[in-house]
């Protein structure tokens, strides 16, 4: 099944989620970095010259200079960003997640619409009463491009 352990702590990783995702739309450093644990590593696959990113200061200086170039209408507005868990699997203080992302945004060099599908496969654990993403690697599962 791809939703096991107890509820309560699967609600808890879906609106970490969904934090993620407000942090994105809201373009706010402060929601959207409050979801990584400190010794956090963040990977982008589709980056690999990128070589990822260790630590919660890290991850949210890359984050931040990110979103300067991601976004909608000249980056006038944020990048249209949802995110859905497509599996959940909680083990004590641990967990496993995957993620599906849908994202809306003008390509930073071409200035074209991108739609696109991305996967985050995740691992969490529970501290101090609170889930965090100690581990978490994206890639893109389908992209469009267009004009408009």
């Amino acid at each position: 099944m791809a939703f096991t352990g107890p509820l309560e702590d699967r609600l808890a990783i879906r609106e970490l989620m969904n934090t993620h995702a407000h942090g994105v739309m809201t373009k706010d450093p402060e929601i959207w970095g409050s979801i990584w644990a400190e010794e956090a590593h963040w990977e982008l696959l589709e980056y690999p010259d990128l070589g990822g990113f260790d630590g919660k200061d890290t991850i949210l200086g890359a984050w931040v200079e990110s979103m300067k170039v991601y976004g909608l209408n000249d980056m006038a507005k944020p990048m249209v960003y949802f995110m859905e868990p497509g599996a959940i699997t909680v083990d004590g203080d641990r967990a496993e997640a995957v993620a599906y992302t849908h994202e809306v945004y003008q390509h930073p060099e071409t200035r074209k619409i991108v739609r696109c599908t991305g996967r985050y496969d995740d691992k969490l654990e529970k501290r101090d009463g609170q889930w965090l993403f100690v581990y978490r690697a994206y890639g893109i599962v389908h992209e469009q491009i267009s004009d408009a």
